[in-house]
């Protein structure tokens, strides 16, 4: 891989465990909104997002970086107040996700590739459980750009 690629890869592993982080964040006000009989799905995506953050923050690590920190608070893309916010914004989270792994994907070669593929489509399938439908080829800024639940910015 050239000087660039590997400038790229490492530029969109951060960006992924950033996303990460931001999702630990998520699913911890998602969990406190979401209705019981949605708690489990909600408490296996919150342990899925903690283990992939833990991933890649190896990963950027043995590329001789440092891990991007997690933000100390997020900005709400909206007021998640009740269980039918919550999960549409669970659904938002995972559209997040799969958008930056389709770019670790784009960016990444090997193994890593393919665990950004898995991630992607891990993304891809809990957006369809929360959300109830699925979209054509998640993970494309096209679609990114029509999803009502926008991605939580720093604040």
């Amino acid at each position: 891989m050239s000087e660039s690629g590997k400038k790229q890869q490492l530029k969109a592993l951060q960006a992924a465990l950033a996303a990460e982080h931001a999702a630990v964040y998520g699913y911890g006000v998602v969990g406190g909104r979401i209705s019981q009989e949605q708690r489990s799905q909600a408490r296996a995506a919150y342990d899925a997002h903690r283990a992939r953050r833990d991933a890649l923050a190896r990963e950027v690590r043995d590329l001789g970086s440092e891990p991007v920190a997690a933000s100390p608070a997020y900005a709400l893309p909206f007021p998640v107040s009740d269980a039918p916010a919550a999960v549409r914004f669970a659904a938002g989270l995972e559209d997040r996700m799969a958008a930056v792994y389709s770019d670790l994907v784009r960016a990444a070669e090997g193994e890593l590739r393919g665990t950004a593929a898995e991630a992607l489509r891990e993304a891809a399938v809990r957006a369809v459980r929360w959300r109830g439908e699925s979209v054509a080829f998640p993970g494309l800024a096209e679609r990114a750009a029509t999803t009502s639940a926008s991605p939580m910015p720093s604040a």
